[in-house]
């Protein structure tokens, strides 16, 4: 490949860094120190400059936010309610209304200011209807596209097994959002895929998008120009049990990783992804693809 790794460079479309676990807290329990920086510098020191941290609900986009402002130029915030969390719409003090309206507010603010990039994350997500249902995750969703419409940011989209509803309430509003967005953390078939394609919309790939043999097939035919690379930290780590694994031989080794229990400052943390395994995602997409890493990190 002749290039050293340093010359590569990656951007984090889909990480989020607000998860408590990126502070040492496990399930409300502090198990080991806060140790924020060295995650956001261990991805900086495998050529991860960029992040865009995800916002799924209200506090949690201002917290995205907040992490954003204290690291200027190299984090950047998403504003949006989570399809998981669209049930918040309805227990909101000041009831639905009132959450759109905040939720309006913040993006348009993050976005004079540079912070916030993209609108979301919304969508759908059918494998989940327990945290929220059916009847509310279409209404929010749609409610949260006029709002996007408003705004105006590149979308940052969630569709989990419901790829007719989603299409059906997306496509009519794309004409009022010239910046499109992404499908983030892709898991569809190979006609979803090419369908939201044709709508102009980019896929986001990460470790959950190529589990199986049928995610590896859809991975080989995403155009490299609607092809987005993330981790979705902490969740999504790839494993030696994935179909991706044998496409990872002449990958860069990652970071030492330990238990929680055996924190070591400077170590990853086992079961907790993070940004500095971009590398790997890279790795595994251009193997698949049959291409080099410098064409996936170039697109």
């Amino acid at each position: 490949m002749g290039s050293t790794v340093n010359e590569l460079r990656y951007v984090d479309i889909g990480i989020n860094l607000g998860d408590p676990v990126f502070r040492g807290k496990y399930h409300g329990t502090q198990r080991h120190e806060d140790d924020f920086n060295d995650v956001l510098q261990r991805a900086l020191d495998v050529g991860c400059k960029k992040f865009m941290i995800t916002g799924s609900d209200l506090e949690e986009s201002k917290h995205a936010i907040e992490i954003a402002e204290a690291n200027p130029g190299k984090c950047f915030a998403t504003v949006g309610v989570h399809p998981c969390a669209a049930k918040h719409f309805e227990t909101h003090p000041g009831g639905p209304s009132a959450l759109l309206t905040a939720i309006g507010e913040l993006a348009k603010s993050a976005k004079e200011s540079g912070v916030a990039v993209a609108f979301g994350e919304i969508g759908l997500d059918y494998d989940r209807l327990f945290l929220t249902p059916k009847e509310q995750q279409l209404k929010y969703f749609e409610a949260q596209l006029e709002l996007a419409v408003e705004v105006q940011l590149p979308l940052f989209l969630h569709s989990r097994a419901c790829s007719e509803d989603f299409e059906r309430l997306l496509t009519p509003k794309l004409p009022q959002l010239p910046k499109g967005g992404l499908v983030h953390s892709f898991t569809g078939t190979v006609e979803e895929m090419q369908r939201l394609v044709q709508l102009g919309l980019d896929i986001g790939v990460n470790g959950c998008s190529m589990k199986t043999e049928e995610n590896i097939a859809v991975v080989k035919q995403i155009p490299l120009g609607h092809l987005q690379i993330e981790t979705d930290g902490p969740w999504c780590e790839m494993r030696p049990s994935h179909a991706s694994a044998k496409y990872l031989k002449d990958a860069p080794p990652l970071p030492k990783a330990v238990k929680k229990e055996r924190f070591v400052k400077g170590s990853m943390v086992k079961g907790r992804n993070e940004p500095a395994t971009i590398p790997h995602v890279a790795y595994a997409i251009a193997k698949i693809k049959e291409i080099t890493v410098e064409e996936v990190c170039e697109a």
